[in-house]
């Protein structure tokens, strides 16, 4: 027997789970992909656990998923850091913070110095920009240079970075700034799973698993979006990213009964594998939709 899980966000980074469980009878499912079997999992330890965040995602939880996929170096896929100086409204700023924080984070998977040290100066140049104070980007930086070695620190890092600077443009009354920003980093994520990680000739379950689960994140990135429709930018992109959610809602993921862990304090699904409906087609269009919005959103 499966479950099929809903997440409907009923706050900022707040979700609440509805699991609806059907009858053997009336649950007939033919997966298009599944990572159930071992044979396709893609995971060597048996009892290994795929991971999926359902919450907001720093630029690090980005590139862990990232990692995990084995995303292949590919710079030209990013924005150029000379973009930058041609943004010169702040909602334009914004966004484009948002996506060169997660081409910074991608970048460092790679240990690529000078690039790495670009994509920093330049995000400190749009931060400047949006008017943010210098210590709330380059502290956290620099802690998390001297701690790369420990995820769990690098996160908590990162995590701390994206509430004081949420709380800075809040009480400046900027707080759709971030919302901006969160919503490039998003669209750019999954810009570069599926120009990079997703293959339409050999598509690889994991992959199309972990693209899938956006489904869930986008629905919590819409919720928080929700919050800042005083801005008729935020409306704008909330109307594409609604229309990009139709294409996510046509298609289900299914978990095994008593296999799913829901960490609540992580914001983290974790089981053995699931069988999702999703098809190339509908993959495709995720994957030009999202190739569109995000050309108009670097786009000087």
């Amino acid at each position: 027997m499966k479950v099929r899980l809903y997440l409907l966000p009923a706050a900022v980074i707040m979700i609440t789970f509805s699991c609806r469980q059907k009858s053997p009878e009336k649950l007939s499912i033919t997966p298009v992909f599944s990572t159930l079997a071992e044979d396709s999992s893609g995971v060597n330890d048996p009892g290994a656990k795929y991971e999926a965040y359902y919450g907001l995602l720093t630029p690090v939880e980005i590139c862990s998923i990232f990692s995990r996929l084995g995303v292949p170096y590919d710079n030209a896929a990013l924005n150029p850091v000379s973009n930058s100086d041609s943004y010169m409204s702040m909602t334009k700023t914004a966004v484009n913070t948002g996506i060169y924080g997660v081409d910074f984070g991608y970048l460092k998977m790679f240990g690529l110095g000078q690039e790495v040290i670009n994509y920093m100066v330049t995000i400190r140049k749009m931060s400047n920009k949006l008017g943010i104070p210098d210590y709330l980007m380059l502290n956290p930086l620099r802690q998390i240079e001297s701690n790369i070695a420990d995820p769990d620190t690098v996160t908590a890092l990162m995590e701390k970075a994206f509430y004081d600077l949420r709380n800075h443009l809040m009480e400046n009354e900027r707080e759709s700034i971030a919302g901006l920003m969160i919503m490039g980093g998003w669209v750019e994520a999954m810009f570069i799973a599926t120009q990079l990680a997703y293959d339409h000739e050999n598509p690889d379950p994991v992959v199309i698993q972990k693209i899938a689960e956006q489904k869930y994140t986008l629905k919590s990135l819409l919720s928080f979006m929700k919050n800042y429709y005083d801005d008729p930018v935020v409306v704008y992109y909330t109307k594409k990213l609604k229309y990009l959610n139709n294409y996510f809602d046509s298609f289900d993921i299914f978990f095994k009964q008593d296999d799913l862990e829901i960490d609540t304090l992580k914001k983290v699904l974790r089981s053995s594998g699931a069988d999702i409906t999703i098809t190339l087609p509908t993959l495709d269009r995720i994957k030009d939709y999202v190739a569109k919005l995000r050309t108009e959103m670097v786009t000087p």
